[in-house]
């Protein structure tokens, strides 16, 4: 049984039935966000309800998509103090299953590909997506497709063969392994499951919103420092936000979302990107791909 309320288009707002398999809005192609009746959960969704919890991502069941999950032990990653450092803590995302935040994603998007029947998956990624896909493919039995520049590293490729997912490597960065799979998905079955390509890994990285929030006990810090490329786990991190504020959990008071991103690749940071909520620290360093490879940690503080 699902919790969706409805789909909706971030774009032009339509709302879109979640019953069938979705993409993007049909209209605009605009990424589609998951809507809950979060008024209904009010009374019984709350703090003290998840006293006594399992300590992963699932905790949060009530704002997640599906009551059946696929899990692999993924989510609450501790926040630890930097010795030195006053009022700075690190939340060490590399103790999820295949070592990145990547894992929180693909938990609730593989969660939902199960509970449509899709057999196969399709992914472009830089390394730790694919490490990820492969290991909840091959803990549902679902085919993984993935197409990963030749120059990937090794960890990346050998993870993804052992768990037996169908590894391509390209000659090219991570734009022409997207440009592959966008071209052959409709002839080959695929399910495409980028990021904001589908609308349920981005409710997995959101989770890092629910933890942080819980794990300070309901004040959110003055500042999320994260490492990304994309910016879909900032993007997760807010809606968590917003979400627990319409719950009642946290006030309207929030943090300064601060991205590091690689010098070659920083798309959250160009004109028009940035959104309300996001600060960009510049560049960093040169990187190959197009994707961008990023440490797991990210930084919390208090002024």
């Amino acid at each position: 049984m699902l919790n969706i309320a409805y789909l909706e288009c971030s774009k032009c707002g339509d709302s879109i039935n979640a019953e069938h398999p979705q993409t993007v809005c049909t209209k605009d192609a605009g990424a589609l966000y998951v809507r809950y009746d979060l008024k209904s959960l009010r009374s019984t969704f709350t703090p003290d309800s998840l006293h006594g919890r399992v300590e992963n991502l699932w905790r949060y069941k009530e704002v997640l998509p599906a009551g059946k999950p696929v899990s692999l032990g993924e989510g609450f990653t501790p926040l630890v103090p930097i010795r030195g450092i006053p009022n700075v803590l690190i939340k060490d995302e590399s103790r999820n299953p295949t070592g990145s935040f990547k894992a929180r994603g693909l938990s609730v998007g593989m969660t939902m590909a199960r509970h449509y029947g899709l057999e196969k998956l399709a992914l472009p990624s830089a390394g730790n997506a694919a490490s990820a896909l492969a290991a909840y493919c091959a803990a549902s039995g679902v085919k993984a497709h993935i197409f990963m520049p030749k120059d990937v590293p090794l960890a990346n490729l050998v993870e993804c063969r052992s768990c037996g997912a169908e590894v391509t490597l390209v000659d090219g960065t991570v734009s022409d392994c997207v440009a592959i799979v966008d071209r052959c998905k409709q002839t080959k079955g695929w399910f495409d499951i980028s990021s904001l390509k589908e609308p349920f890994r981005l409710e997995g990285k959101k989770t890092m919103g629910y933890e942080i929030a819980e794990q300070l006990n309901w004040k959110l810090p003055d500042a999320v420092l994260f490492p990304t490329g994309g910016g879909v786990g900032l993007i997760g991190i807010w809606k968590a936000f917003e979400e627990m504020e319409e719950l009642g959990w946290i006030g309207s008071m929030r943090p300064k979302m601060i991205a590091v991103q690689a010098e070659g690749v920083p798309p959250s940071s160009k004109p028009g990107m940035s959104g309300r909520f996001l600060q960009s620290t510049g560049k960093v360093r040169k990187q190959s791909h197009l994707d961008c490879v990023c440490p797991n940690p990210m930084a919390i503080t208090s002024f």
